[in-house]
């Protein structure tokens, strides 16, 4: 009855049957030729059954043989695949998923994605850094972060944010709206009563647009803002707004620039302008004194990017940050 069969050997035997020698199964192993023949016999003896034989200064493998180096694979494959598997599963207990993501992401999103991935990993440890895209996608290729959660404008009006995506793994995670923001009917200093609103007065006056909604707001559009004032954010953001308001017939007049959302809102309820902000800013943070409505046409793309092969803690995020987007877009 055969022993029990050597890992080692049996990758030995495989080499010799898939180069067809000893000297080159040596070679491709970097073992020494004296050290191949070692093992092939000792895999014999434990084999319990010859599994070469000598052909003038060569060998062949007999049919046990053959029959044994066809198992080997499969074998050896197995083992690697059950390696792996144990890897994945020690990464996952003890590994660590560093993120970097744009603020109304780590407000919305991130949150939910960590709590279900600590719930089924308590053992994982994740970093967290708030970085717009261009800033996250530096942190990924320079491999200060393991997931770069990025997002991009994709539509008729421009083109996309980020330049070159190939060289990345690139996972969709969210199509969110862009709204269109403008003061609530009555809210300090917006000028409005009933059948129209009035927007701005950094310049002296202000654009007032009427509309049939019963809160005497127009509908969501930008033609009758040509006059208001406009309050800006991230860099990517003011150009898909410069880009919109121009496929709608004019240049912004930008009072304000800011990246942060609450602010933006604030600003936008206390009358100074009107702007426009993507669902997840919404979503995070929704000041009583604005109406926000869903610009027809304008969307922005949340993208998780990894580089190559994600570790078993960056892929488990990704998952994670999926499951969450499809939830903030139901």
């Amino acid at each position: 009855m055969a022993a029990d069969l050597d890992l080692t050997r049996l990758r030995v035997l495989a080499a010799v049957a898939r180069t067809g020698s000893v000297t080159a199964a040596a070679r491709e192993l970097h073992y020494a030729q004296p050290s191949v023949s070692h093992h092939l016999a000792r895999l014999e003896a434990e084999a319990g059954i010859p599994l070469l034989q000598r052909v003038g200064r060569g060998v062949r493998l007999t049919e046990a043989g053959r029959l044994l180096a066809a198992r080997a694979d499969e074998i050896l494959g197995r083992v690697e695949g059950a390696r792996r598997e144990l890897d994945a599963l020690a990464g996952l207990r003890a590994g660590r998923a560093r993120l970097a993501a744009f603020p109304s992401a780590l407000a919305t999103l991130v949150p939910a994605a960590m709590a279900a991935l600590v719930r089924d990993h308590p053992g994982l440890g994740v970093g967290l850094v708030e970085a717009e895209p261009p800033e996250a996608v530096e942190a990924l290729t320079a491999g200060d972060v393991d997931v770069a959660l990025v997002f991009e404008h994709t539509d008729a009006v421009h083109a996309r944010g980020i330049d070159d995506l190939s060289r990345f793994e690139v996972t969709p995670v969210l199509d969110e709206p862009v709204h269109l923001v403008r003061p609530a009917a009555g809210a300090d200093g917006d000028g409005s009563h009933a059948g129209k609103t009035t927007v701005g007065g950094s310049h002296g006056g202000g654009a007032t647009v009427t509309g049939g909604r019963a809160d005497g707001l127009p509908g969501p559009s930008l033609e009758g803002l040509s006059d208001a004032d406009w309050i800006a954010g991230c860099a990517r953001c003011r150009a898909d707004l410069v880009a919109r308001c121009a496929a709608a017939g004019f240049a912004p007049r930008i009072a304000f620039e800011t990246d942060d959302y609450v602010a933006v809102q604030a600003l936008v309820a206390a009358g100074t302008g009107v702007s426009l902000l993507p669902a997840l800013a919404v979503r995070a943070h929704r000041h009583p004194g604005v109406v926000t409505q869903p610009l027809p046409g304008a969307a922005r793309r949340v993208l998780a990017l990894t580089v190559g092969a994600p570790t078993p803690p960056a892929r488990e995020l990704v998952a994670r940050l999926v499951v969450a987007g499809a939830a903030a877009a139901a």
